[in-house]
């Protein structure tokens, strides 16, 4: 965790297996596509709120969600696990809505309780209380996180989640690097 920088609370990075506790506490599918989105493709939660069927698209390499709308009106691509993309497909095909009606289809302020509420049941559980400052958008920054200590390149991280310059997804989004990438990363050179 570390402070915000402008307003109470802190961010909060999460571990691997921590992300799949706190997605295991989803509360069924439409819960389960609302906290994968955010935390699987690094989604912001306006932007998870508005995934159709539509946007989920078969790539050669993999399933990809197309975020149609992102902050600044921007269009992006970004990947999706295949277990979360089937059950896009499988809520999609359950429900007798249009396929450019959004999957969640809930508010922005219902799908952040959806995290405070996985956050308080987590802590409920371990007695951590870094899940009591968890929020949405900690689950992009995990994701952005992850990505890279699992050596993805950056630019292409960047891409997926729209930022635009190196300076703000370091700054906002990159937090410490885990002991395992620091060891990877000493690895690589020689002389350390």
């Amino acid at each position: 965790m570390e402070d915000h920088d402008d307003h109470d609370g802190r961010k909060v990075w999460l571990r691997p297996e921590e992300v799949d506790a706190l997605l295991d506490e989803a509360d069924g599918t439409t819960q389960t596509v609302a906290l994968g989105l955010l935390a699987r493709c690094g989604l912001r939660v306006a932007e998870a709120a508005d995934v159709t069927p539509a946007d989920i698209v078969d790539t050669p390499v993999g399933p990809f969600v197309r975020v149609q709308d992102g902050k600044g009106s921007k269009y992006r691509e970004t990947p999706v696990p295949t277990d979360l993309a089937a059950s896009m497909r499988a809520l999609a095909d359950v429900r007798d809505e249009a396929a450019d009606t959004p999957l969640v289809d809930r508010s922005t302020r219902t799908i952040r309780r959806w995290v405070t509420t996985a956050g308080e049941r987590l802590y409920a559980d371990t007695g951590d209380d870094g899940w009591t400052y968890l929020g949405p958008h900690d689950l992009r920054r995990t994701w952005g996180t992850l990505l890279v200590e699992r050596e993805v390149e950056p630019g292409l991280v960047m891409e997926w989640g729209g930022w635009e310059d190196w300076e703000t997804f370091r700054e906002h989004y990159l937090g410490a690097y885990s002991l395992d990438a620091q060891q990877r990363g000493r690895e690589k050179v020689g002389w350390l």
